[in-house]
């Protein structure tokens, strides 16, 4: 649908990584699933025409559009029907890799940025631990200073990217009196960084071709030089980047919903039932309608959220609301379309059945609704 929002500039960019979707990832989504990972290849196509890129400065050699060329990248790879991919590359793009052009020198962006937007280096923030998640002041792996090195000691869980990633953004306590959230600092941490080790390639429920992993850091010494940003700040780092991370996978959730119920409107034209379509059903017909009528109107929230953001505007409520309320319509509208898909719904390795999966972390992943809805409450 038209939108107020979307220049010319945007739609082009829609319409590339549009065919971009069709020739480059949905004939090969089902390979990945079930190989548990996403083809590097891919993945430098996407660095090369520039999809990595799409919001940091020119003079690094990215694009420096506005945060809707994000949310067109989130929902274009998220009408694949494969949510693992959206995931993969909406961690790398925007929910990580940002945290280096925000808060990085210039030595390291330029030694870190150049390779993670061509795709060649894949990225990860790893803040969730196995007791802290959306309570970052919570995390317990720590980081102390000797000499020239920062030596840090512990765990995180469910880290997106953490079992094929290459360079991760970490979050440890460099001041263990400070209380709650103060205390916290960034690091960047390479792959063979010795005392630095990945664990167990998680199994999930959804999202199967994006790796998710536990790491380890035992003793892992850090150069000072690899510290992101000021020291004991971290956290308002990891903060101000949760805008980005809760639109992008609001425009994941409302952009598989809405592909969903295409999908289901086409299916529902076609399947017969009692002599006629099921599109001729009374029932059905008005109850998609309501989660057609609920999705733009989720996706309307989104694109608000996002021009507020646009504009300098403080929008943590409005973004926590995105969170929450994309995601829960969502679970709605896709378990609409799986009901009307019948037992065809339910069966393994089918668009439908995948997409149910997938799109059950969106109420979970980046922040609990819970979470969202008590930050909305704590602005009223």
């Amino acid at each position: 649908m038209n939108s107020i929002y979307f220049n010319e500039e945007h739609n082009m960019l829609r319409d590339q990584l549009r065919r971009f979707v069709d020739n480059e990832i949905k004939p090969h989504g089902d390979d990945w699933e079930r190989e548990g990972k996403i083809s590097r290849e891919m993945l430098k196509k996407m660095g090369k025409l520039g999809y990595f890129g799409l919001r940091f400065p020119e003079k690094y050699g990215g694009s420096n559009m506005d945060v809707f060329a994000w949310i067109i990248l989130a929902e274009e790879l998220s009408r694949s029907t494969y949510g693992g991919v959206s995931v993969t590359c909406m961690v790398h793009a925007a929910m990580s890799s940002p945290h280096l052009v925000y808060a990085g020198t210039e030595e390291q962006i330029r030694k870190y940025l150049p390779p993670i937007m061509a795709g060649e280096k894949i990225c990860a923030i790893a803040v969730t631990e196995p007791s802290a998640g959306s309570d970052v002041g919570g995390i317990r792996t720590r980081a102390v200073r000797d000499g020239d090195e920062w030596v840090l000691n512990g765990s995180k869980m469910y880290i997106t990217n953490g079992y094929y990633g290459d360079i991760y953004f970490v979050a440890a306590k460099t001041d263990p009196d400070a209380k709650g959230s103060r205390g916290v600092s960034m690091f960047i941490v390479e792959r063979d960084t010795p005392g630095f080790n990945i664990g167990r390639k998680l199994e999930k429920f959804g999202i199967h071709c994006s790796d998710t992993a536990e790491l380890f850091f035992e003793d892992c010494r850090v150069p000072v030089e690899n510290m992101l940003g000021e020291e004991n700040k971290g956290f308002y780092a990891v903060m101000a980047n949760f805008q980005n991370e809760r639109m992008s996978i609001g425009a994941m959730a409302t952009s598989e919903a809405m592909t969903a119920l295409e999908l289901t409107i086409e299916h529902i034209g076609q399947r017969e039932a009692f002599g006629s379509p099921l599109m001729d059903k009374q029932g059905i017909r008005q109850r998609l309608a309501m989660s057609h009528a609920k999705l733009v109107a989720a996706q309307q929230l989104l694109y608000h959220a996002a021009w507020l953001d646009s504009q300098g505007h403080d929008c943590v409520q409005e973004v926590s609301m995105v969170k929450a309320h994309c995601a829960e319509v969502t679970q709605e509208v896709m378990y609409n379309c799986q009901q009307f898909h019948g037992g065809m719904g339910y069966i393994r390795d089918l668009p439908i059945e995948r997409m149910v999966r997938d799109a059950r972390l969106h109420t979970i992943g980046g922040g609990a609704t819970e979470v969202m809805l008590e930050e909305v409450a704590k602005r009223w």
